[in-house]
């Protein structure tokens, strides 16, 4: 989706997601606030992000994609039959629909709007609120080439985006950059917590805490050295480094992360195969 794109872009849910892609596109100029259109039963977020972007409301899902010729599906998962139900025989406009909805098929998605319906399934995670977002997404059958690159416009105005061909490569996405920024938040707790029982005050080890993660991730884009190679630039052998390192071995601390993200993919394949 280009910057001259005057195509209509239509929100069914108005969550924290839709609100911060809303943000993203307008600061993005792909569409103006006019060509954006948003639908929801919750009717107080709905006028909220009216007020906030300027963006249209829509009377009902029906009429919102009626008017759209980009639907983002941005419910969730448990709530998507009902929508799907709903909007299935509207679908004579055919615009782009993109979901979402974590752990919901391009095949169920089929079978709700049919099968020459255009579908882009994407995962986007929750950094996206900051612009610091991550989205892997897949096009089903139908969708076209032009459809992936302005979904991929779409996601890389809240963060980065890219495309991969194999649906079945979402449920390890959902393990890795989905579940993945908990499992950091749990890790900068932990630091946190250990910063405090070694005697830092509670300020203090939060501050310290996040400057040391976010000048460590600036180290790796900004380097381009891999984690392992700035890892071994400040160890140094029988250093303080070298020591944490070696208790984090004798804890097993690969073992676990990759425990963690095989646990995440295989709860994502389990909900995928239950929709």
């Amino acid at each position: 989706m280009t910057k001259r794109t005057r195509s209509r872009i239509g929100f069914i849910g108005s969550g924290n997601m839709a609100g911060a892609m809303i943000k993203g596109i307008i600061a993005a100029k792909l569409v103006p606030p006019s060509s954006i259109v948003v639908s929801d039963v919750l009717r107080a977020k709905v006028q909220s992000l009216r007020r906030r972007f300027g963006v249209g409301v829509a009377r009902d899902n029906r009429a919102l994609v009626e008017r759209s010729s980009l639907v983002v599906l941005a419910v969730k998962p448990q709530s998507l039959p009902a929508v799907l139900g709903e909007i299935g025989e509207t679908v004579a406009n055919r615009p782009l629909f993109v979901s979402i909805a974590a752990g919901f098929p391009i095949a169920r998605l089929s079978e709700g709007l049919g099968p020459n319906t255009r579908l882009i399934r994407a995962m986007p995670n929750t950094p996206a609120l900051l612009g610091k977002g991550m989205t892997v997404l897949v096009r089903g059958g139908r969708a076209t080439v032009a459809d992936e690159r302005s979904a991929l416009g779409l996601f890389r105005a809240v963060g980065d985006a890219i495309a991969v061909r194999d649906e079945g490569l979402l449920d390890p996405v959902t393990g890795l950059s989905g579940s993945g920024p908990a499992f950091l938040y749990l890790f900068a707790e932990s630091l946190m917590a250990a910063g405090e029982r070694e005697g830092l005050d509670a300020t203090i080890a939060r501050r310290l805490v996040l400057q040391t993660l976010d000048g460590a991730a600036a180290m790796l884009r900004q380097t381009g050295m891999t984690p392992r190679a700035l890892r071994e630039m400040v160890t140094s052998p029988g250093g303080t480094t070298r020591a944490g390192l070696d208790a984090l071995a004798d804890g097993r601390f690969t073992e676990v992360v990759g425990s963690a993200i095989r646990s995440a993919t295989h709860r994502s394949r389990e909900l995928g195969a239950s929709r």
